[in-house]
């Protein structure tokens, strides 16, 4: 039986340890993936595949405070992240910043006309 003092610390110890052999298990079978095998590619692929369809979801359909902006407020930002990225000597932090940036700036211009 444990008291309400001990509950939370082993709630602790049972997270750590799930997450301890979890990671074990990782460092054990990357040993034995080869980076240049098709499983990897294909890992490489569903992962790229899954970000491109979240970033996709929070522009076109967002959730939260996002989804009070107009659509082409967010199209313009990706927009110029794009540009930048592809212009900008493939900088993903410069291209992610400047989308920012703009994005915060139509926001604050459409806010301050009404």
């Amino acid at each position: 039986m444990t008291t309400a003092s001990t509950a939370p610390w082993l709630l602790v110890t049972a997270s750590i340890a799930a997450t301890y052999v979890w990671r074990g298990a990782g460092v054990y079978c990357a040993t034995r993936i080869d980076p240049q095998g098709r499983l990897f590619a294909w890992v490489t692929c569903v992962s790229y595949a899954l970000l491109a369809g979240l970033i996709a979801r929070m522009i076109v359909l967002p959730v939260g405070t996002l989804s009070s902006t107009p659509l082409i407020d967010r199209l313009l930002a990706v927009g110029l992240s794009f540009a930048v990225y592809y212009f900008g000597r493939r900088r993903p932090l410069r291209a992610v910043l400047s989308g920012v940036v703009v994005f915060i700036l139509i926001s604050a211009l459409r806010d301050a006309m009404g």
